[in-house]
């Protein structure tokens, strides 16, 4: 009997504590003093660290426990409203009317009036505070929700058929939710950059084609740094009014002060001193005394904003006092609105920060690198979980847009549709595979075929003549974690009559660690530059169209295999063993299908001396074999890292990284007639951002052969140089006039490349060619071996997206090698 006593009692004491923990729904709508919706105004609980924003429509939502609480409701422009509000045993509505902030010069604020500047005043009290609240935090943890959408405002009535409103889910007026998603995660952060966060639950509606804020970190805006980044949407750097020089680039107007809560709050009007400058305008607002930001309403727009894909950015910001000492963002809003091609489109990304902890002791090793872990259930949450989790409420229009898509996409899993899917996207678009080659694959979408572009298939060369190079690629997902990928090829030359077959096959087996097998054989025809010279495609236009076969080929029969994995976080290691059978190969075709004048084709042979015959048969190297292996280390220097749970995603560092090379030719194992050894290291880094002027890319190369007994040309080491009009400018160690062969050696060698890009910070302030928003190249390239020292190459150019023009001049030891434009338009 006692005990039964006993088990009633703890049932009784668990259902108690489970009614004082049961929470309740405060729900309201906020309008303005005209009524109208008041969109992501700032709401949380005075004293805590628990808070929402509006939706657009001005509704908001918190979860509490039955209670009486202190309710602010915030928003820049609008005076703050502070209520008493008690939460019984029942869902609780109160809808709030916000009026009109009036700022004036209070008598608190007087004493600014006689300043010549009082914003400029005030503003240099905050600058003189910046580092501090830069850096009160050592570090925190906290929950954050992000929510986004991209809308279309508006269509073209040209436009507005019935196919694209039906396949973009338009209203009448041509407006509708194109993409939205939305996350909860965990966030913590440690002195000086160090980042961790678990997303939870993530969700998302539609196809984003062009940016988005999906992870915490993307939002971690902090106008208390000097540059203001904006990934995604500028290669600039922006001003922070309160930067450590903003004073050069801003003024600072005085609107008025007001109290609040028992705070005096100043509003400053950001003025940019130049219409042109790389600076927001709009309002800050700060807490005097203190000297911190309370919350910021800024904005970037207008001709000179240098944004890509949108034309205006508000960012605002809502800072609230954790402890006295210590305030933190409550929310962050990213509001976008831009036009292409008459068609309007908006939106927003929102973060909401809860439940702060304030300098957390994290356990030792917690900071690894993984910037973000998403959960394995995170993307299996239902509509029930985000009603009952989601602290933002969605609109009408939100709704709708997910409840048909999630209908949409449920239909998308049916036999029927699955049936229809596989016919209509395996349909080929011949334009598309001319270009970007043709795609299939089953219902499952586990084992898919791709065919190579038409424009890597059909070639010319004075080797073979015209050819035929089919190649296709068969890929079997065996599970998440395991894959196989076939890659075979036929090739064959009409004019030297050689055929050639051969196979490449890779398994990967471990996405968490980048690991995968691969091995190879059968025989083909190869260049003599084994990082590459120029495309089929690219090689054929300039034999058949300037008489100029840049490319030399030899015959090789081969079999090899390879193995990499990151062996630690940040260190990739590979290895691979090759064998081959190595011939020379001899010009055959040497027809003219456009007579150029003044030029004839050169020998296949790339070492002989200028104006040598076509026809020439000079050896280059004899019939041979070879056996080499080949090992590599890259480490890359505070490597972070997302992980899902299909695998680990490594993410660009900020540090550079070093990749050390190893290579051993093998004489007498299996016939093997090389013999060497060569050891080489690089160092680059890409894109570091140089203050407001833009970003740098460099990288250095070194090394050599320390046995060179036997080494056959296509050993040497060679350079990715380039010869004709077009160039490949996305890989930094790449030269622009530099002939293919010349330099290749087998001995030491040095070479070094540094590019800057500006970012469109001097065209900007050009009329006219600021609205091309273009950025600005600068450049050099340096080489020097035993045979050639000092080749160099200076060159400036424009960019703007995938397209890009540059001039440049090269000097080949104490002489003028060659100039001229170089040009590149997304086809390599």
């Amino acid at each position: 009997m006692k005990r039964y006593l006993l088990l009633c009692v703890f049932i009784l004491a668990a259902l108690s504590v489970s009614a004082q923990q049961k929470q309740y729904t405060l729900s309201g709508k906020i309008t303005g003093p005209k009524n109208e919706a008041v969109s992501f105004a700032s709401v949380y609980v005075r004293n805590s660290t628990y808070g929402t924003t509006a939706n657009e429509e001005g509704v908001y939502t918190l979860k509490l426990a039955p209670g009486t609480y202190t309710v602010v409701y915030r928003l820049a422009g609008y005076a703050v409203q502070t209520d008493q509000i008690t939460i019984g045993e029942q869902d609780e509505l109160h809808n709030v009317q916000m009026q009109s902030e009036e700022f004036r010069f209070t008598q608190v604020s007087e004493r600014w009036r006689n300043n010549t500047d009082p914003g400029d005043t005030i503003m240099r009290m905050v600058i003189k505070n910046r580092l501090k609240h830069l850096n009160e935090v050592k570090g925190y943890s906290c929950a954050v929700y992000i929510k986004g959408v991209q809308k279309l405002l508006s269509t073209p009535k040209s436009l507005r058929s019935a196919a694209v409103t039906r396949a973009l889910d338009l209203d009448s007026l041509g407006r509708g939710i194109l993409y939205q998603s939305e996350s909860l995660s965990t966030f913590n952060y440690e002195e000086p950059d160090k980042v961790h966060e678990v997303t939870i639950a993530s969700r998302n509606a539609g196809i984003n084609t062009a940016f988005g804020y999906n992870k915490a970190s993307d939002l971690q805006a902090n106008f208390y740094r000097n540059i203001f980044s904006i990934p995604g949407l500028s290669t600039r750097g922006y001003v922070s009014p309160v930067a450590s020089d903003a004073f050069r680039f801003y003024r600072y107007k005085l609107i008025g002060s007001t109290v609040q809560n028992g705070l005096t709050i100043d509003k400053i009007q950001v003025i940019p001193r130049s219409e042109l400058s790389q600076c927001f305008n709009g309002s800050i607002y700060i807490v005097e005394g203190d000297w911190r930001i309370y919350s910021a309403d800024l904005l970037l727009e207008g001709k000179a904003n240098s944004l890509n894909l949108v034309d205006t950015l508000q960012v605002r910001q809502q800072f609230i006092p954790i402890t006295d000492s210590v305030w933190m963002p409550v929310s962050t809003l990213f509001n976008f609105k831009g036009s292409v091609l008459g068609f309007k489109f908006g939106g927003y990304y929102e973060g909401i920060y809860n439940n702060y902890k304030i300098n957390p002791t994290f356990p030792e090793g917690f900071f690894t690198g993984e910037i973000l872990r998403v959960d394995t259930a995170a993307n299996m949450k239902n509509a029930g979980y985000w009603y009952a989790n989601r602290p933002v409420p969605l609109t009408k229009q939100e709704t709708r847009d997910f409840q048909k898509k999630d209908s949409v996409a449920a239909y998308h899993k049916t036999e029927a549709y699955l049936d229809t899917l596989q016919h209509t996207k395996n349909h080929i678009n011949y334009p598309g595979y001319l270009i970007f080659g043709y795609s299939a694959s089953d219902r499952t979408e586990r084992d898919s075929l791709y065919i190579f572009p038409f424009l890597q298939t059909f070639y010319y060369n004075t080797v073979e003549g015209f050819g035929i190079n089919a190649k296709v690629r068969y890929t079997r997902t065996i599970d998440d974690f395991h894959s196989l990928a076939i890659t075979p090829a036929l090739r064959y030359g009409f004019s030297n009559k050689i055929f050639s077959a051969n196979m490449l096959a890779e398994y990967k087996n471990d996405p968490f660690h980048n690991a995968k097998y691969w091995v190879s054989f059968g025989s083909d025809v190869l260049d003599l530059n084994n990082v590459g010279t120029r495309s089929l495609y690219f090689n054929t236009l300039s034999t058949i169209l300037s008489e100029n076969n840049y490319v030399k080929y030899y015959r090789s029969h081969y079999f090899g295999g390879g193995y990499q994995r990151e062996v630690a976080n940040g260190v990739l290691w590979s290895a691979s063993l090759n064998y081959s059978s190595r011939s020379q190969l001899y010009n055959t075709n040497l027809g003219h299908l456009v007579d150029v004048k003044d030029r004839e084709f050169t020998s296949n042979n790339p070492l002989v001396p200028a104006g040598t015959p076509p026809d020439d048969r000079t050896p280059l190297f004899p019939e041979h074999q070879a056996l080499s292996f080949t090992t590599a280390a890259t480490f890359t220097f505070d490597q972070q890292y997302i992980t899902r749970p299909t695998g680990k995603f490594n993410l660009p560092s900020k540090y550079p990284t070093l990749t050390v090379t190893y290579r051993k030719g093998f004489q007498g194992v299996l016939g093997s007639d090389v013999n060497y050894d060569f050891a080489s290291a690089d160092i680059s880094q890409y894109n570091m951002r140089i203050g407001l002027s833009g970003f740098s890319s460099f990288k250095l190369t070194t090394g050599g052969y320390f046995n060179n007994k036997r080494v056959y040309f296509m050993d040497y080491y060679h350079y990715l140089g380039n010869q004709g009009t077009t160039f490949d400018p996305t890989y930094i160690g790449s030269f622009h006039f530099l002939p293919f062969y010349t330099y290749s050696t087998n001995g030491g060698f040095l070479e070094a490349h540094y590019q800057h890009n500006f970012a469109g910070s001097l065209l900007n302030k050009v009329p006219y060619l600021r609205r091309l928003k273009l950025e600005e190249v600068i450049g050099a390239n340096f080489l020097t071996t035993k045979g050639n020292p000092n080749y160099r190459e200076f060159y400036v150019g424009v960019q703007r997206l995938i397209f890009r023009v540059d001039y440049g001049i090269s000097y080949a030891g104490n002489k003028k090698y060659l100039q001229g434009f170089r040009i590149f338009y997304g086809i390599r």
